[in-house]
């Protein structure tokens, strides 16, 4: 029986069985070890006095004790260090086999008359016993992993296959296709229109998206951002959630009480009440409610502090110095943006679509890509694309709507030179007393008018009517304070592009198959102007976007072909679900439980309804252990099965964060949304 062998560690004996230093074990039984060993040093002995005889002189082997002296020597040397060398070696080893043997009965032993216990949890709790015991974190950690990985690819071509049923149903490229219901809200601007060098068969996308701060799965901070802002912004975030955990609680509570939910317009003002009682405004006082987790005197040091500390005064001992320390190992300043640009180029390589230049403007907080390096669009293929990747705050929105106006201006003063030296060129090519045009027409009539009919009905002549409409736009309403706020001088640009197609038309009625000199410099400028104001249309309204981070696409793909913008497509979708939280209607999320999934009848038995059985302490089901899971407060329970049955594409899933110490929490980062 091997719990009858001796225990080698409390044994120390050159000659008995299985104890440490011994030559002999229990293991080699019948084995004679000692003749093993002489056979094999007799062996060994001879090869190096064979090997010797070989290769020295005949003078010095007879010198050399060659046949005595010299073999006993290297015989005991073999001997001795082979010995204390394997055996020694080979029995401890042994004798190690059998400690394991024996532990392994033992445990054995303790799981089988532990009965009234479960194997599983016996395992589990040896499982993670101690450092010295097998844990199962990293194991788990990777399965959510490869889990998370395969289920992204699979959902990656479930896109891709969508996107391309989409196509072949419709048989025409649209917004639509380019982008899926539940992201449009986040659309700025899409057009399609033809390319101006090959209209027939390729296409120019224009794409604007812009997600919102409050959208944001991890906030964007700029690089000038102070210490001070950035620890505002967290204590406020902080101060927020701590009221939200509290109204969920208080919610809760009166469910259990049996009383009516909350509308939302009362947890709108339970919210709004309790803000006072985690801050407050009064800054001067350093016992106020607005420093309770950070103080006063932390804050001031902070005030004014910026990314980077001037090197002459930099002093690592102070406390600023190691505030910053402190706050930059967190890394608030540059996680936001740093995960959106790991974000969009991973999916640019996992979906094959290369660019062969990128440049990160990391202090402005502005990110470039490009298919290819070259600008010049004569050189540049039918297929290719452009991204602008950008955060602007609402310092930086006021800047490029003051830019835009101004812009604008700029081009209604270019168009409105060349209409006027246009409308004089023509004037001028009128001969005398010709008519030409209707107003020649009506100058001719203007007297025989106004003495025929205007005198007798006392209506002023239609020269003497102030003009409203210019004959080129319709009148433009009155602005109220919503147009002054948010101007989109949408009837401006309508105005410039129709005097530009009404400049072409009167130059092809005044030369017609002619080109004089004024017809060519006038038509050069026209389509200089012309294709700086489909630039400029092109671009985005400051006026139309929020303080958030903006996406700027620009694509050029085959009609018939669309490979770049059935690809761009499904990187868009994707990066706004790897960066943005989505719309969420806080009428569907205020419900962390509704009334109907607590039932009197939701147990169903054959007794009838007037009996009342007595009490009595039972062991929970699995019907009630489900009905408890759908009662709890952390998920409405639609959310929970929804969430559970069909995680969001192209993520990880969310792992529970008390599985293993926490080792799973960054798996992934699914969240509930509502449609």
């Amino acid at each position: 029986m091997p719990m009858d062998l001796p225990k080698s560690p409390n044994v120390f004996h050159p000659e008995k069985p299985s104890a440490v230093g011994s030559r002999n074990s229990l293991a080699q039984e019948y084995r004679d070890q000692q003749s093993e060993v002489n056979m094999l040093m007799e062996e060994e002995t001879n090869k190096v006095i064979h090997h010797l005889t070989a290769k020295l002189p005949k003078d010095v082997l007879e010198r050399l004790d060659v046949m005595g002296g010299l073999k006993e020597k290297l015989y005991n040397y073999y001997n001795q260090n082979y010995h204390n060398m394997f055996n020694r070696y080979m029995v401890t080893s042994e004798d190690e086999m059998v400690k394991k043997v024996r532990n392994f009965i033992d445990r054995e032993e303790t799981q089988v008359l532990a009965r009234y216990s479960p194997n599983e949890i016996a395992k589990l709790l040896d499982a993670v016993g101690g450092a010295d015991k097998f844990n199962t974190g990293e194991i788990e950690k990777s399965i959510v992993n490869m889990y998370g990985h395969l289920q992204g690819h699979v959902q990656r071509g479930v896109n891709e296959l969508e996107t391309h049923t989409n196509s072949l149903l419709r048989q025409k490229t649209d917004t639509g296709a380019f982008i899926r219901g539940e992201n449009a809200y986040s659309v700025v601007k899409c057009a399609f229109t033809d390319n101006i060098e090959k209209p027939r068969g390729v296409t120019d996308v224009k794409m604007s998206i812009n997600v919102l701060d409050s959208e944001l799965i991890s906030p964007i901070f700029h690089y000038q951002a102070t210490m001070e802002y950035l620890i505002k912004d967290v204590l406020s975030k902080y101060i927020i959630d701590m009221i939200d955990k509290e109204m969920e609680n208080v919610k809760d509570q009166r469910i259990d009480q049996g009383l009516e939910e909350f509308s939302d317009s009362e947890i709108l003002f339970s919210k709004l009440g309790k803000v006072e009682h985690y801050t407050d405004d009064d800054r001067d006082n350093a016992k106020s409610l607005r420093y309770t987790m950070v103080s006063k005197a932390i804050l001031e040091k902070m005030a004014g502090l910026r990314a980077e500390i001037d090197p002459e005064s930099f002093d690592q001992m102070n406390i600023r110095e190691n505030l910053k320390r402190i706050v930059d190992i967190e890394n608030i300043r540059n996680r936001g943006f740093n995960t959106a640009i790991n974000s969009i180029t991973a999916i640019l390589d996992t979906s094959k679509m290369g660019y062969q230049y990128i440049e990160n403007l990391k202090n402005g907080r502005e990110l470039i890509i490009r298919e290819y390096e070259d600008t010049d669009l004569a050189n540049l293929p039918d297929e290719r694309y452009q991204i602008k990747l950008k955060y602007l705050d609402s310092a930086q929105l006021i800047e490029e709507r003051k830019a835009y106006e101004v812009q604008l201006k700029s081009l209604e003063n270019e168009v409105r030179h060349i209409w006027d030296i246009l409308f004089l060129i023509y004037e001028e090519s009128k001969r005398f007393g010709r008519i030409h045009d209707f107003k020649d027409l009506a100058a001719k009539k203007k007297k025989r008018i106004k003495v025929t009919i205007k005198d007798k009905t006392g209506e002023p002549l239609y020269e003497d009517i102030d003009k409203v409409w210019d004959e080129i736009t319709f009148v433009k309403p009155a602005e109220t304070e919503v147009e002054r706020a948010n101007r989109t001088y949408i009837h401006e640009k309508n105005k410039v592009g129709q005097q530009i197609i009404l400049m072409r038309g009167k130059l092809k009625e005044m030369y017609n198959y002619q080109y004089p000199i004024q017809r060519r410099v006038i038509e050069d400028r026209l389509n200089f102007l012309e294709k700086e104001y489909s630039r400029f249309n092109y671009m985005i309204n400051p006026y139309h976007i929020l303080p958030g981070l903006i996406l700027d696409i620009d694509i050029t793909s085959i009609k018939r072909k669309k490979s770049t913008l059935n690809s761009m497509a499904n990187v868009l979708n994707e990066f706004l679900h790897g960066v943005s939280k989505g719309f969420q209607d806080a009428a569907f999320a205020a419900f962390s439980r509704r009334r109907s999934t607590v039932r009197e009848d939701i147990n169903q038995s054959f007794s009838s309804g007037e009996e009342k059985p007595a009490p009595a302490v039972t062991v929970p089901s699995a019907a009630s252990a489900y009905l408890d899971l759908l009662n709890t407060n952390d998920k409405a329970p639609t959310a929970a099965i929804a969430e559970l049955a069909a995680p969001r594409r192209g993520r990880k899933p969310k792992a529970d964060k008390g599985s293993s110490g926490g080792l799973l929490k960054k798996a992934g980062r699914g969240r509930p949304r509502t449609k």
